[in-house]
């Protein structure tokens, strides 16, 4: 069985101008980067970012991405820490 992919919110809910939204597990870093269509390249080990997260409707918000490599991460698995405006969307 192939571990899991998950996503949780790492502040509380509406209760600050920044949310922090942190996703673990092999697919990680490939879930983010569909969500970033003018990122080329992968998202570089350690290095925070300034890009654009989209759906198919368009942008979403701007935000921070910042992917932790495995094994060097808190879970030892691939990490993405994503920091974006702190509302309930």
């Amino acid at each position: 069985m192939e571990p899991e992919t998950i996503v949780a919110l790492s502040t509380p809910p509406g209760m600050g101008a920044i949310a922090v939204v942190r996703i673990s597990g092999p697919k990680a870093i490939e879930r983010v980067q569909a969500l970033c269509p003018e990122l080329k390249q992968a998202l570089p080990d350690r290095r925070a970012m300034l890009l654009t997260l989209s759906d198919a409707e368009g942008p979403i918000d701007e935000a921070v991405v910042t992917a932790y490599h495995a094994p060097r991460s808190y879970t030892g698995e691939d990490v993405v820490e994503i920091s974006v405006h702190g509302s309930t969307y």
